[in-house]
Protein backbone atom coordinates (compact mmCIF):
# COMPACT_ATOMS: atom_id res chain seq x y z
CA UNK A 1 0.00 0.00 0.00
CA UNK A 2 1.35 3.44 -0.98
CA UNK A 3 1.94 5.92 1.84
CA UNK A 4 1.33 9.64 1.35
CA UNK A 5 2.14 12.50 3.70
CA UNK A 6 -0.40 15.33 3.61
CA UNK A 7 1.08 18.62 4.85
CA UNK A 8 -0.84 21.80 5.58
CA UNK A 9 0.97 25.04 6.32
CA UNK A 10 0.22 28.17 8.32
CA UNK A 11 -3.30 29.33 9.09
CA UNK A 12 -4.90 26.30 7.48
CA UNK A 13 -5.92 25.16 10.96
CA UNK A 14 -8.31 28.15 10.81
CA UNK A 15 -10.18 26.96 7.71
CA UNK A 16 -13.91 27.39 8.08
CA UNK A 17 -13.35 30.52 10.16
CA UNK A 18 -10.71 32.43 8.20
CA UNK A 19 -12.01 34.40 5.20
CA UNK A 20 -14.85 32.02 4.28
CA UNK A 21 -15.48 34.01 1.08
CA UNK A 22 -12.01 32.99 -0.12
CA UNK A 23 -11.39 29.62 1.55
CA UNK A 24 -14.92 28.32 2.15
CA UNK A 25 -16.63 27.18 5.32
CA UNK A 26 -15.21 23.66 5.56
CA UNK A 27 -12.73 23.02 8.38
CA UNK A 28 -9.36 21.34 7.86
CA UNK A 29 -10.51 18.35 9.93
CA UNK A 30 -13.46 17.83 7.56
CA UNK A 31 -11.14 18.12 4.54
CA UNK A 32 -8.77 15.54 6.02
CA UNK A 33 -11.66 13.22 6.91
CA UNK A 34 -12.88 13.32 3.31
CA UNK A 35 -9.35 12.74 2.04
CA UNK A 36 -8.96 9.80 4.43
CA UNK A 37 -12.17 8.26 3.09
CA UNK A 38 -10.97 8.74 -0.50
CA UNK A 39 -7.59 7.24 0.41
CA UNK A 40 -9.31 4.10 1.71
CA UNK A 41 -11.18 3.73 -1.59
CA UNK A 42 -7.92 4.25 -3.51
CA UNK A 43 -6.02 1.82 -1.25
CA UNK A 44 -3.51 4.39 -0.06
CA UNK A 45 -2.48 5.25 3.49
CA UNK A 46 -2.30 8.94 4.38
CA UNK A 47 -0.74 10.71 7.32
CA UNK A 48 -1.88 14.28 7.91
CA UNK A 49 0.21 17.06 9.44
CA UNK A 50 -0.44 20.78 9.95
CA UNK A 51 1.88 23.41 11.38
CA UNK A 52 2.19 27.15 11.51
CA UNK A 53 5.96 26.76 11.89
CA UNK A 54 8.31 26.48 8.93
CA UNK A 55 10.90 24.36 10.73
CA UNK A 56 8.29 21.81 11.83
CA UNK A 57 7.15 21.42 8.22
CA UNK A 58 10.74 20.98 7.07
CA UNK A 59 11.35 18.34 9.75
CA UNK A 60 8.20 16.48 8.66
CA UNK A 61 9.31 16.54 5.01
CA UNK A 62 12.69 15.13 6.04
CA UNK A 63 10.97 12.38 8.08
CA UNK A 64 9.10 11.35 4.92
CA UNK A 65 12.37 10.31 3.28
CA UNK A 66 12.42 6.52 3.15
CA UNK A 67 9.05 6.19 4.91
CA UNK A 68 6.55 7.73 2.46
CA UNK A 69 5.96 7.30 -1.25
CA UNK A 70 4.72 10.82 -1.94
CA UNK A 71 3.67 14.16 -0.49
CA UNK A 72 0.54 16.24 -0.96
CA UNK A 73 1.23 19.76 0.33
CA UNK A 74 -0.63 23.00 0.81
CA UNK A 75 2.20 25.23 2.00
CA UNK A 76 -0.15 28.16 2.61
CA UNK A 77 1.73 31.48 2.64
CA UNK A 78 5.05 29.60 2.66
CA UNK A 79 4.29 28.86 -1.00
CA UNK A 80 5.41 32.35 -1.91
CA UNK A 81 8.66 32.73 0.01
CA UNK A 82 9.91 29.61 1.77
CA UNK A 83 13.02 28.55 -0.05
CA UNK A 84 13.73 26.33 2.95
CA UNK A 85 10.56 24.27 2.33
CA UNK A 86 11.37 24.25 -1.39
CA UNK A 87 14.85 22.90 -0.63
CA UNK A 88 13.44 20.27 1.77
CA UNK A 89 11.03 19.02 -0.91
CA UNK A 90 13.85 18.95 -3.42
CA UNK A 91 16.19 17.10 -1.07
CA UNK A 92 13.86 14.17 -0.29
CA UNK A 93 13.03 13.73 -4.00
CA UNK A 94 9.57 12.31 -3.34
CA UNK A 95 6.84 12.93 -5.90
CA UNK A 96 4.90 15.91 -4.55
CA UNK A 97 1.74 17.72 -5.59
CA UNK A 98 1.07 21.27 -4.38
CA UNK A 99 -2.55 22.19 -3.73
CA UNK A 100 -4.42 25.39 -2.91
CA UNK A 101 -8.08 25.93 -2.14
CA UNK A 102 -8.21 29.29 -3.92
CA UNK A 103 -6.84 30.15 -7.33
CA UNK A 104 -3.61 31.86 -6.26
CA UNK A 105 -3.23 33.37 -9.73
CA UNK A 106 -6.48 35.33 -9.42
CA UNK A 107 -5.54 36.87 -6.08
CA UNK A 108 -3.08 39.48 -4.89
CA UNK A 109 0.07 39.85 -6.96
CA UNK A 110 2.34 38.45 -4.23
CA UNK A 111 0.38 35.17 -4.32
CA UNK A 112 0.96 34.61 -8.04
CA UNK A 113 4.44 33.16 -7.61
CA UNK A 114 5.17 29.80 -5.99
CA UNK A 115 8.76 29.08 -5.00
CA UNK A 116 7.80 25.44 -4.36
CA UNK A 117 6.20 24.81 -7.78
CA UNK A 118 9.50 24.17 -9.61
CA UNK A 119 10.28 21.16 -7.39
CA UNK A 120 6.85 19.47 -7.42
CA UNK A 121 5.27 17.40 -10.17
CA UNK A 122 2.27 19.70 -10.41
CA UNK A 123 0.06 22.30 -8.80
CA UNK A 124 -3.72 22.29 -8.40
CA UNK A 125 -5.46 25.44 -7.25
CA UNK A 126 -8.86 27.05 -7.25
CA UNK A 127 -11.11 24.03 -6.77
CA UNK A 128 -11.75 24.43 -3.05
CA UNK A 129 -11.86 21.15 -1.14
CA UNK A 130 -11.67 19.28 -4.45
CA UNK A 131 -8.11 20.59 -4.90
CA UNK A 132 -7.01 18.07 -2.26
CA UNK A 133 -8.93 15.19 -3.83
CA UNK A 134 -7.66 16.03 -7.32
CA UNK A 135 -4.15 16.38 -5.92
CA UNK A 136 -4.24 12.97 -4.28
CA UNK A 137 -5.55 11.34 -7.45
CA UNK A 138 -2.88 13.07 -9.55
CA UNK A 139 -0.14 12.05 -7.14
CA UNK A 140 -1.25 8.41 -7.13
CA UNK A 141 -1.51 8.39 -10.92
CA UNK A 142 2.04 9.69 -11.15
CA UNK A 143 3.34 7.08 -8.66
CA UNK A 144 1.88 4.13 -10.60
Amino acid sequence: MKKVLVINGPNLNMLGIREPGVYGTVSLSVIIQGLTELAEVLSVEIESFQSNHEGDIIDKIHEAFGTKDGILINPGAFTHYSYAIRDALSSVQLPTVEVHLSNIHKREEFRHHSVTAPVVIGQISGFGVQSYELGLRALLSHMQ
